[in-house]
């Protein structure tokens, strides 16, 4: 029995020591990261949008109370507080994996979870991989402690909400949801995109967004100066003013409140139809946007009773040129010229329906 015992301890043991590596590993990538991204960058942000965006977090944390000596009248700062809902969560998470989430110095965590404990908030279980390692949830005791504390957050959050129009409200949630997305540098790994927008007709100031959102992406992504934006107005003029109900279609991405994408499918002649302006803001890049807009365009032509789908695009858009070759489309010609202050090589596409 001592020696399965033994061996039973030497194994957790290996396993712990594989865990505590693989968690220094982590930890080591996502320092360089950070420092890898800080080289990249020092230079680049200008030192305008450096201050508001510390204005902005000045102002926030403002908002959120965070400079007052405790959270929402309770006994417990707000770093306390965020411990004892990741507690309070479940997930029987370890004090590693709370570190790791809330960014927490390993001393103050340590010490707020002995406190915790000692107060009878909270107990530890042993795990079962890592004997080093243990389990913690809230008691009976922590759960009543957190239970007003929690509601006194949801009511300042529902009060703040309150004071806001529906769409200003609306606006609100879709700005916090970009800043979320934009700044969260750890996204769960191995897990497929989701798909979080919605396709939808063109409304009041859609086509002046496709024109002016063209403009810029390929100015910033490509260097297309003028008259690249005159095209673009024009394509999308001869589009509204020349409309058929029946045999064209423009389709909006939105994401929130926030415009994402874009495609339009024109009427080329009585057998053949045209995609115009595909457009895939890189906030939704990687969700298979492009493709969904382009299957769209591919669906409504067959309904429409065209016999074939023609593009025109450029061979520096590999992304576009990705989608079109996975629908089937087939290169026809090319032709290089310059245009819009770079050369290019233009290519005409076709899709037989």
């Amino acid at each position: 029995m001592s020696g399965s015992t033994d061996r039973s301890r030497t194994s957790n043991r290996k396993r712990g020591d594989r865990s505590a590596a693989e968690d220094r590993e982590t930890d080591r990538a996502r320092d360089q990261a950070k420092n890898q991204v800080k080289d990249r960058t020092k230079d680049r942000v200008s030192p305008d949008r450096i201050a508001r965006v510390r204005r902005f977090n000045r102002f926030y944390t403002r908002q959120l109370g965070v400079l007052r000596k405790t959270y929402l009248g309770s006994p417990y700062s707000l770093a306390e507080a965020r411990v004892l809902y990741e507690i309070f969560k479940g997930g029987a998470p370890t004090a590693t994996d709370i570190g790791r989430t809330l960014d927490l110095d390993a001393g103050y965590l340590s010490r707020t979870l002995r406190s915790f404990e000692k107060r009878g908030l909270i107990v530890r279980k042993a795990s079962a991989n890592d004997a080093r390692q243990s389990h913690l949830a809230l008691t009976a005791r922590g759960r009543k402690e957190f239970a007003p504390l929690d509601q006194r957050s949801q009511d300042a959050t529902a009060e703040m909400l309150g004071r806001l129009s529906g769409a200003d409200e609306a606006r609100l949630i879709a700005a916090m949801a970009t800043i979320e997305e934009l700044l969260d540098a750890s996204p769960p790994q191995n897990s497929p995109p989701q798909r979080r927008y919605d396709l939808r007709p063109p409304r009041h100031g859609d086509f002046g967004w496709i024109v002016r959102r063209h403009a810029e992406l390929y100015a910033q992504e490509y260097g297309w100066v003028a008259p690249f934006e005159g095209v673009c107005a024009q394509i999308v003029a001869d589009f509204v003013n020349k409309f058929d109900d029946k045999r064209e279609r423009c389709w909006i991405a939105e994401m929130g409140s926030e415009n994402v994408g874009s495609i339009m499918l024109a009427r080329d002649s009585e057998t053949v139809a045209r995609i115009r302006l595909l457009l895939v803001d890189p906030k939704a890049r990687g969700l298979g946007l492009g493709r969904h807009l382009t299957d769209e365009c591919v669906r409504f032509a067959r309904d429409a009773g065209y016999r074939k789908i023609t593009l025109w695009t450029h061979s520096v858009l590999t992304a576009a040129r990705h989608i079109y070759q996975q629908a089937g489309f087939k290169l026809t010609r090319s032709e290089q010229h310059e245009s819009w202050g770079r050369p290019v090589v233009s290519e005409h596409w076709d899709l037989e329906l």
